[in-house]
């Protein structure tokens, strides 16, 4: 009995109930849910049952639904759908097939353009220096997608890819309006779900296309490690194999090692095990098995080749007779050592033998599955390969050049790509290749790579490309270091967010309109985005000001109460904010109500289930987080090996509650007991605290900073099965959460960081408390503050301004806020258009008071945006096009 391979034995259940299907003649309608519904058309009414490439899971619960016929016309409605075909075996076009959704007063017909459509993600961003176009995504402002599946191949019996039988119309028609969650969670029920990460993927990981040598690549190990930067991940670029193999011959692929650089590749993988890391090889197979290769003859066997005849083996990945042996002989002698996954780093065209078969898309899922055979749980690190590849997590976003641009983009990016489920892109932290390599730039990479899905950092085979963290100088060492400690620190909290990712199918990075469709405000802050279910990112990307001395990002906080993550600064929601930062600083907000699990900041390790809890808790409101562990690793967790731990942040009569329950389900992988250490933010002078342990409450001692208004907590240790649960009152009738104006506070943080005279500075400083209220006291300065310096003190004391995003899918983007509505704080935009002669379509202009929130996305590159501060000041954004 032959042993079918890891990668065809692969689950699907394609066949969609028979109460879900109606059939007129030639074309079939699929009810997968009340607002998804598959459309097809074949002249001979030959369907397809089979799964796609896509789509896997057909089977559904059945919505409610009825079908009307009138004069031979079918409507089907569904709870939020109303489907209309004219019949009579017609092909679908404009005038016989169109989907109405009731609730947006909406009519789509075959062939409507989605011009709403909020986009997805690309395959790569190899040498893109700056923004670059995204492929369509699930979601539209429209409140339609329509995803042909018609051209993707389909599986058979053995889980093998084949072209379909005959080229017919198979249409998805995803009618979910602005509930993008929902379109999101019902793609993942019918094309599969995003599979648990190892956990020990979601540290750091050290990466640089360089020939290293085992030597020196301990030696860089334990650099890192003296220097207190704790990493997981050891990738091996290409140099593991030979390279240089003879002349006119590519050494770009390879499966030998270099004896040379690797005298004793299993000895060397076990000390990176030793070592707690983990290791992958980049892998280049387009060139298939040339004869210098070392598994060359076992190769030649396997395919009844013959080896003296010295040809050298194709890639055919397309063709089950090699794909067996291009695993069993090529890669798994060398898990077998001690790699632990693959770096795919397919860069060679999008055809195979098969046609229309991405030999991209085929690596992923063959080498995603091939990867589990073992119950070791799986997943790939290679580029987008397109819809369907949220099943094969990890995502390498390609080469990009080293340029503020490039940085600029890769938020929004990430985030986007939650608009095809696509939720764990790790890109090149620090840029690739080319551009300028600058320290503040490093530095705000790594930051933003903190607040990514997974932190890589890497470069090209260049000298000149720094990715060491203490390649640059003190102050970068210490603020980058301090960042990657916390990244492993998150790991309890992104190891949650995975599984919520497979659970529910929330995505780590999501755009803002996912959870505010209805607001015009999430669809105008591109670089910012939600980081897990507590927390906002909005990373710095874009150098610090020469007179200002600090780095500047607009974000827009939603409705409810937030605070800095770091700093415990206090922001009203509802509300656009200019930040501004030095290079310590990372604006990540926390909602008022968030409980945020964090493990111990340490030098090396941190990976595992920690035995310490850092328990991070913002008043305000009431909240809750589930935390997720298992064992990190195995499949087991399939089977019910996890455990869950419940926390409770509960807020009454002038009282916090913060709960912390017991573990439930398997405690196996956990640790014998933890010590739990409870911070809780946005408190004002906070009063009596006590901690009860499954009996009487006993006082728990506290350290109150009152720059942050955050009470530490002394730490506490419950028993297996005790609930903990921890109370803090307000003192007296006071009010326990701290709302606090930090207006003054921010203005002086300004004020000491400007290139500016020192005298200024002290009369600047002394007037601050009247600034918000009386900004004419700036009148005086007007010889002595530049015009960077003016526009940052006006955005924070008077809450408007005016920012051109970067980084934006638009060609531009403008935002300007007044979030007091003052009015004496106005606007004037005006648009030429050269092209146009009749006056009225020549020239536009838009001036007034200022509202309290607008967008502007002018066409073409002649524009001006002024925002003028009670006569005092003006900034002025212009176009590309206009003459200054």
């Amino acid at each position: 009995m032959t042993t079918r391979s890891a990668y065809s034995r692969v689950t699907f259940d394609a066949l969609a109930d028979a109460r879900a299907i109606v059939v007129r003649g030639p074309a079939r309608f699929t009810v997968l849910t009340s607002r998804l519904i598959r459309m097809e058309y074949d002249p001979d009414a030959r369907f397809e049952d089979r799964p796609s490439q896509v789509f896997w899971f057909r089977r559904q619960p059945v919505p409610d639904f009825h079908v009307e016929e009138e004069s031979g016309r079918l409507t089907l409605t569904t709870e939020h759908l109303r489907l209309e075909y004219a019949g009579g075996g017609a092909p679908f076009s404009a005038q016989t097939l169109a989907v109405t959704l009731p609730a947006l007063d909406h009519t789509w017909r075959y062939g409507d353009v989605d011009a709403g459509n909020l986009r997805g993600t690309r395959r790569t961003l190899d040498e893109v220096d700056g923004a670059a176009p995204l492929e369509p995504g699930l979601l539209s402002r429209d409140g339609w997608v329509v995803v042909d599946d018609g051209r993707s191949l389909v599986f058979d019996d053995a889980g093998w890819l084949h072209p379909r039988d005959v080229e017919a119309t198979d249409l998805y028609f995803f009618g979910y309006g602005r509930a993008y969650n929902d379109a999101l969670r019902d793609y993942m029920a019918v094309s599969g779900p995003t599979p648990l990460l190892p956990r020990w993927v979601l540290g750091n990981w050290w990466s640089r296309y360089w020939a290293y040598s085992d030597a020196e690549l301990r030696a860089l190990m334990a650099e890192f490690r003296a220097h207190e930067v704790p990493l997981s991940v050891c990738i091996i670029d290409m140099d593991w194999h030979l390279v240089n193999v003879g002349e006119g011959v590519s050494g770009w692929t390879g499966y030998t090692w270099n004896n040379e650089y690797f005298p004793d590749p299993p000895d060397f993988l076990r000390w990176l095990r030793g070592e707690g890391l983990r290791t992958a090889l980049n892998l280049h197979p387009a060139l298939g098995i040339r004869p210098h290769e070392s598994a060359y003859r076992e190769m030649c066997a396997r395919l009844g080749l013959d080896p003296e005849m010295g040809a050298d083996i194709p890639f055919d990945i397309a063709n089950p007779d090699f794909t067996g042996p291009y695993f069993e002989v090529l890669h798994h002698p060398q898990e077998a050592i001690g790699v632990d996954f693959w770096w795919m780093d397919w860069q060679q065209g999008t055809q195979t033998s098969v046609g229309g078969l991405d030999p991209l898309w085929w690596l992923n899922h063959l080498h995603f599955y091939d990867l589990a055979r073992d119950g070791k749980r799986p997943f790939v690190f290679s580029r987008w390969g397109g819809l369907g590849n949220h099943r094969y997590p990890i995502g390498f976003s390609g080469d990009s050049v080293v340029s503020w641009a490039s940085l600029a983009f890769q938020p929004y990016l990430t985030a986007t790509a939650a608009n095809v489920a696509y939720g764990w892109w790790s890109h090149d932290i620090g840029g690739h290749m080319k551009g300028v390599e600058d320290r503040e730039l490093y530095t705000r990479w790594v930051q933003y790579g903190v607040f990514s899905p997974v932190f890589r950092l890497h470069s090209t085979k260049n000298p000149f490309h720094e990715r060491r963290p203490w390649g640059y100088d003190a102050q970068v060492l210490a603020v980058t270091r301090e960042a990657m400690q916390l990244r492993h620190a998150l790991i309890p909290y992104l190891y949650t967010m995975s599984w919520l990712n497979e659970r529910d199918g929330r995505v780590l990075a999501r755009p803002m309109y996912h959870d505010y469709p209805e607001r015009e405000e999430a669809y105008a802050c591109p670089q910012q985005y939600f980081f897990g279910t507590a927390l906002l990112a909005a990373p710095y990307t874009a150098p610090a000001d020469p007179d200002t001395r600090l780095s500047r990002q607009v974000v827009w906080l939603p409705p409810g109460d937030w605070y800095h993550f770091f700093s415990g600064e206090y922001y009203a929601g509802d509300a656009w904010y200019a930040l501004y930062g030095d290079l310590a600083d990372i604006p990540v907000f926390a909602r008022a109500g968030s409980v945020v699990p964090l493990g111990p900041r340490v030098g090396w390790g941190g990976v595992g289930n920690p035995e310490e809890l850092h328990l991070h808790v913002f008043a305000g409101a009431d909240g809750h987080f589930e935390l997720y562990e298992d064992d990190g690793e195995t499949l087991a967790y399939q089977t019910g090996a996890f455990a869950l731990t419940h926390f409770e942040l509960r807020q009454e009569n002038g009282r916090l509650h913060v709960t912390v329950s017991p573990p439930e389900g398997d405690r196996t992988p956990l640790p014998d007991s933890r010590r739990y250490h409870i911070h809780v933010h946005g408190v004002a002078v906070p009063g009596e605290a006590a901690l009860t342990l499954d009996g009487p409450a006993e006082p728990l001692p506290l350290i109150y900073d009152a720059a942050r208004r955050t009470a530490d907590f002394a730490p506490f240790t419950p028993g297996p099965s005790a609930t903990a649960r921890l109370t803090l009152a307000a003192p007296g009738e006071g009010e326990l959460a701290a709302r606090h104006d930090p207006t003054v506070a921010r203005a002086e943080r300004l004020i000491r960081a400007f290139r500016l005279d020192s005298t200024a500075k002290l009369r600047l400083w002394e007037r601050l408390g009247e600034l918000a209220e009386t900004p004419g006291r700036l009148a005086d300065f007007g010889l002595e503050l530049c015009d960077s310096q003016a526009r940052a003190l006006l955005e924070v004391t008077q809450g408007a301004g005016v920012h051109y995003v970067t980084g934006a899918p638009d060609p531009h983007l403008l935002v300007l806020w007044n979030n007091h509505e003052l009015g004496d704080v106005r606007h004037h935009f005006s648009r030429l258009r050269p092209g146009k002669w009749y006056a009225p379509d020549r020239y536009q202009s838009a001036y007034g008071v200022a509202p309290r929130f607008m967008a502007l996305r002018p066409v073409g590159d002649e524009w001006r945006l002024r925002l003028d501060y009670f006569g005092l000041h003006t900034t002025v954004l212009d176009g590309p096009g206009v003459n200054k």
